[in-house]
Order: C-alpha cells, then structure tokens, then sequence
C-alpha cells in the first residue's frame, strides 16, 4: 500500500502504538538446530564457495526424504528437486523457462504478487480469475473462456492460499490435474503454507495424486514453516524435465543458494517431526484468540484450518483501501486491504497472526471502533 512504511514512521514518531498485522513475516525464532548449523558452516570456509544450482546435496537429499516422509511421495534428490532462493525464486523464473509472448497464464487474484509481474516481464498475458466466497474461493476452472486455454501455458494455484487461506479439498486437485493434462498447461503448485494447518488438517502435496508427475511442479518454502523468512531457501519439486529446464534459466540469474543456509536447512527439515508441532500450536493460539477478539468486535470472519493469515469481509462493504487507512491513522493497525492483492481481493482485508495474541485481541478491539 503506497505510503504504508512513511505513515507507519510518522505515527510511531509521534508516540502511537502502532501494531502491524501486515506482512506474513512471524516474530518468532527459527529452530535451535537451523541456527547451530549456520554457524558451523559459517566457520567452513568450503561451505563459502559458489554453490551453483546443484548446492549442497545434503539438502537435496533431506528434501526428498521430507517429501517422502510427509506426503508419500518420492522424488530423485539429483533431478527432480532444485534448491532455490526461496519459492518466489522459482515461482518468479517459471514463466521465463515456459511461456513466450502472447501466451496466457490462469492467476488467482488476489495472489501473490510473484505471480502476476513475471508473467508480465515474460511477455504473457496474466488472465485473472477472482477468487470469491461463491467459489469457496478455489479458481473456478470450467470458467475459463476458450480463448484464453488456447493460449495458456501455466495454471497457478496455491493451497493453502495466501491471502484468503482457504484450502483445497482433494477432488479440486484431481480436477485441476485432469484440467491441465486436458489442455495442455503446467500446473504451478505453491504449497509454501503446506505445514501452517490446524484442527488436524494436513494439506497434501499436488505430487501424491494420480497424473500430476506428468503436469505439476510444487514449490515449497522453508520461510514461513520455521520462521526464517530472512534465510531465503525453499525448493522446487517435479518431473526431470520441468526441473531441468528451470534450473537452467536460473543460472543466468543467479548462483546459488549459499550452502551455509542450505545446511541449515537441513537442521531445520531434520526438527520438522519434533520442532514444527510446537511453532505451528503458537500458530494457532494466535489465530483463535484473533477470531474470537474480531467476532466479538462485530466481524464476521471465519476460523481458517491453515496458513497464518485471516481474510475478513470490510464491515460495511466500503473500499478496503479507505478502511485500512482508517485503521491505521485512527487506530494505529497496519492491514492489508483486499485491493492492494489484487481487484479480486476487493471487500476484504488481510491480517497476519504475526504478533502476540495479547496484541491480537488488542488490534480487534481497536478495529472494532472503526465499525
């Protein structure tokens, strides 16, 4: 939002107390284990070395291992995986590796915003899809005009989704796999928010149906389930020759991860059984004293069973621009309008459970004095 960081200054300058509920960027410590790592590595100087787009195959292999353990699904560490810079590297390179001017690509919007710009610096045609309440907010793929599917090359879909964070049931996938195999489209998969689940739920990868091998590539980030959004690692997974090609392309834009991190990340998928339960149970403390505080302040907003974010109607249904910046100068709370996401987003606004739930309880009660 245009001028969000300068009102955010000027107002703590004067002495309010300013919450920021913005950015998906949690206030919490990575895993022991990651950190100890990093500084081993740090002390190795061959671990400062170009690591290129092969990297450090230790992570390559607990990559593997991880999706075979969580999803089931078996993937060749050498082939089939490419460390990146975290997943918007990879998401951002995609429409470089597979489309050329004048294709389209099938966007959620809202979405993330690594969606729609790259597809524009590639010379596609961004074809945004609202999603809306109706649609439980899924892409409703039977929509799309045939114009655009003889032209598309990528589906987007990301599950659980940020910003709405609503998630995928089962049939939808196969429907969207079967979608792609019939027209001819690489599905994008972004599962960054694949291990922020709730109530029991556990997303699945888009790997362990019947026919994605053949049309999707997943990417997944180490940022939001380990609180290392700074470390910058993730990766991408799928068929050989998807992987190859994307790798090729990003190695005219960049070297490497640096392998330090990628140990780290190692650490950080070797705590995944013993240390994730514990940082995603905060999680949800978060989010249930948020939608408690909100629904008693007159909002009408849902209990999500993933990601760490709530997607609440605008109370009143006004623009969602004029409503957060009258949270924020009035109240001090930093949200992101539905708007800023993208048209589609329009009606809503975006909350990140990205600070304590003292100070979550605090942000409702204040935003319900906007009502």
């Amino acid at each position: 939002m245009a001028g969000l960081k300068e009102t955010r200054l000027r107002l703590q300058a004067s002495g309010v107390d300013v919450i920021d509920l913005s950015v998906g960027d949690a206030d919490l410590a990575p895993p022991p284990a990651a950190v100890e790592a990093l500084s081993r590595a740090a002390r190795d100087p061959a671990m400062s070395r170009y690591p290129f787009q092969l990297g450090l195959v230790a992570f390559r292999e607990a990559v593997a291992a991880w999706m075979y353990t969580r999803f089931g699904v078996s993937v060749d560490p050498m082939t089939e995986i490419v460390p990146l810079q975290g997943s918007k590297d990879g998401i951002a390179h995609l429409p470089l590796a597979f489309m050329d001017p004048g294709d389209a690509a099938i966007i959620p919007d809202p979405g993330y915003q690594a969606y729609r710009g790259p597809v524009v610096l590639a010379g596609g045609d961004p074809h945004l899809v609202p999603l809306r309440p109706e649609n439980d907010f899924l892409i409703p793929l039977e929509s799309i005009p045939a114009e655009v599917l003889r032209r598309a090359r990528i589906l987007y879909l990301n599950h659980p989704n940020n910003p709405t964070a609503a998630v995928a049931p089962d049939a939808y996938l196969r429907e969207a796999i079967e979608f792609c195999h019939r027209h001819d489209l690489i599905l994008l998969h972004d599962n960054a928010y694949s291990e922020i689940s709730f109530d029991g739920y556990l997303p699945p990868s888009i790997l362990q149906f019947d026919g994605a091998r053949e049309v999707a590539i997943e990417f997944h980030s180490i940022s939001k389930t380990y609180n290392m959004t700074g470390w910058r690692l993730g990766w991408a997974a799928g068929r050989p020759e998807l992987i190859r090609v994307l790798s090729r392309v990003k190695s005219f834009m960049d070297t490497g991860v640096f392998m330090g991190v990628q140990a780290a990340g190692v650490a950080a998928l070797d705590s995944w059984a013993s240390w994730v339960p514990g940082n995603v149970a905060v999680f949800q403390s978060r989010r249930d004293a948020a939608v408690a505080g909100l629904r008693e302040a007159g909002f009408d907003v849902p209990l999500p069973r993933a990601t760490m974010y709530l997607w609440v109607p605008v109370p009143g249904g006004g623009p969602s621009r004029d409503f957060a910046e009258r949270a924020l100068e009035k109240e001090g709370i930093v949200i992101i309008p539905g708007s800023a996401l993208g048209d589609g987003g329009e009606g809503f606004f975006r909350i990140a459970l990205t600070v304590s739930e003292e100070r979550l309880r605090e942000a409702a009660v204040r935003l319900g004095r906007l009502t």
